[in-house]
């Protein structure tokens, strides 16, 4: 029996055709892949068969090769379809932001919707502000989806303080409950810890009606029977799993045979990329700041405690960062690896109740934000929902706004900023496609142009939270060898949080790990 049927058709939105044809055929027993490289169509897929109101599967006129065959559209599972996705994700961040009424609330702090509202949402409506919870809220704590996805104990905080691997496994625990007959699920392991992949992986086994998004070939379930390949808005790869490895192998071995002078071709790229930009880097440096200690010492915390209420994200926490020590910072989602990097950025008012030095000053001595931000190259979640709520931005402008410290970019670009931002967009990738919107990206596409906007000036610190999150294979082996080069220069020191060890940099030879539930809650390995 068919479940999905698409025969000549195309998605648009109201003013436009993002594909134009799309053959397909979804059926009992199966369980598709689908994957492809970021802006290949893969993401407007999922999207149009989840309902989304901005897209349409349309069919076309009769092709002229076929014309006796009908085109078609049919879903047996028409509104009853639930995604999870990076994107979803960011969106819900966003809403929270957009949605903020501290600064008209006694005390200044508006939590905005819980996890438990936000999920009980799901299944009884909207919950107004302050109102009764209804009991459907109050009982989710016994349901099994809750205790599949290991959301029990954060329920009851607000989403805007959960890490990203939290925010991801609260959206999953949404989906399960709402019984939505078929889930759709983009990029599922992206920031999540080794329980909640494993949590997943067993899921997987057992959902009757599941199409699972990818990147890249990585972490693929079992129960995997079929992939859908995208690229350029095209379908590249439609057929049974076992012809798609076969095509993976033959890809690998051609990857392999080139390795090596593509490797060096993107290094000398890289190497020519920064001599030709050194006069602005140069300039961006010289800026006058009162934070211009010689010290070797980058960053000290001493007896650092971060938390709201009886819930304490991180205890007793004292470390130091010396320039040209590269550490990988991990631990389970929810340990206080974001909050960490927050009080380095001072994106955590609690930094000011803390010992906390940004080259040699303490925070809260009269330095601003701006000339923190100055020395600082940033990744993560937040700052890629800051810059979707700009969303028009043209992408050369986001490079640019590197060197600026700014989100978004406020006073024209000068020329030797503007010949720069070209330059760096060549380096990703983005070459001829300076003036497209960052909004209109895909969220892989944003991501790898937020990593190049963090790395333009080559700052003292570069803090990558996640920052292979959503990118494709290609954009994955380049952005990890950006990083990697970087740091051998000997003017940059990274601060990298993944979950994925195989993005573990050879030059990371420190690790500090997060246990929130030990004592002492934090470990440092130096290899």
């Amino acid at each position: 029996m068919s479940k999905i049927t698409i025969k000549n058709c195309r998605i648009e939105t109201n003013k436009n055709i993002l594909i134009d044809h799309i053959t397909w055929e979804f059926t009992d027993g199966q369980t598709w892949l689908v994957i492809g490289p970021n802006g290949g169509g893969k993401a407007e897929f999922l999207n149009a068969i989840s309902g989304d109101p901005a897209l349409r599967i349309v069919p076309n006129a009769p092709s002229a090769e076929n014309p006796s065959e009908t085109p078609l559209y049919s879903s047996v599972f028409g509104n009853d379809v639930e995604i999870v996705s990076l994107e979803r994700a960011a969106r819900l961040i966003q809403e929270e932001r957009e949605n903020d009424e501290s600064e008209y609330m006694e005390g200044g702090v508006d939590i905005g919707r819980t996890g438990r509202v936000f999920i009980a949402e799901r299944l009884c409506g909207s919950i107004a502000k302050n109102a009764p919870l209804p009991k459907v809220a109050l009982e989710l704590d016994s349901r099994p989806e809750i205790k599949l996805c290991g959301v029990e104990k954060i329920l009851d905080r607000g989403l805007k303080y959960m890490s990203t691997g939290e925010i991801r496994r609260t959206l999953l625990a949404r989906a399960l409950i709402s019984g939505k007959k078929l889930l759709i699920l983009s990029d599922p392991f992206a920031g999540l810890d080794k329980e909640s992949r494993t949590i997943l992986l067993k899921f997987f086994e057992n959902y009757p009606s599941l199409i699972m998004g990818m990147e890249r070939w990585h972490e693929i379930p079992s129960s995997i029977t079929h992939v859908l390949e995208w690229k350029n808005k095209e379908i590249s790869f439609c057929g049974p799993r076992a012809d798609y490895e076969k095509l993976l192998e033959k890809r690998a071995a051609e990857k392999a045979a080139t390795f090596e002078e593509v490797k060096t071709a993107f290094n000398s790229e890289l190497a020519q990329t920064l001599n030709d930009t050194s006069v602005i880097r140069e300039s961006v440096s010289s800026k006058e700041s009162m934070l211009q200690s010689e010290s070797p010492v980058l960053i000290e915390m001493n007896n650092v405690n971060v938390g709201w209420g009886d819930h304490h994200v991180l205890r007793n926490l004292s470390w130091k960062l010396r320039q040209g020590e590269h550490w990988l910072i991990r631990g389970p989602n929810g340990s206080g690896k974001t909050t960490f990097l927050e009080l380095i950025t001072g994106d955590n008012g609690q930094v000011y109740a803390n010992d906390v030095r940004i080259f040699g000053v303490k925070r809260g001595s009269g330095e601003s934000i701006w000339e923190i931000k100055q020395k600082l190259g940033i990744v993560s979640y937040r700052m890629h929902v800051e810059y979707r709520m700009l969303g028009g931005t043209s992408l050369k402008n986001v490079i640019v706004s590197g060197f600026r410290d700014s989100i978004g970019l406020y006073g024209a670009a000068t020329d030797v900023e503007m010949t720069a931002a070209l330059k760096w967009l060549k380096l990703g990738g983005f070459e001829g496609r300076e003036n497209e919107s960052f909004g209109a990206l895909s969220y892989g596409e944003q991501r790898a142009i937020l990593i190049l906007r963090s790395a333009v000036k080559c700052p003292p610190i570069l803090i990558l939270d996640e920052p292979c999150h959503g990118l494709d294979e290609a954009y994955r082996d380049r952005i990890l060898q950006l990083m990697e080069k970087i740091a051998e220069t000997g003017d940059v020191t990274l601060l990298h949080v993944t979950h994925d060890p195989s993005e573990k940099l050879a030059n990371e030879k420190h690790i500090l790990e997060l246990h929130p539930d030990e004592d002492p809650m934090y470990l440092i390995i130096n290899e």
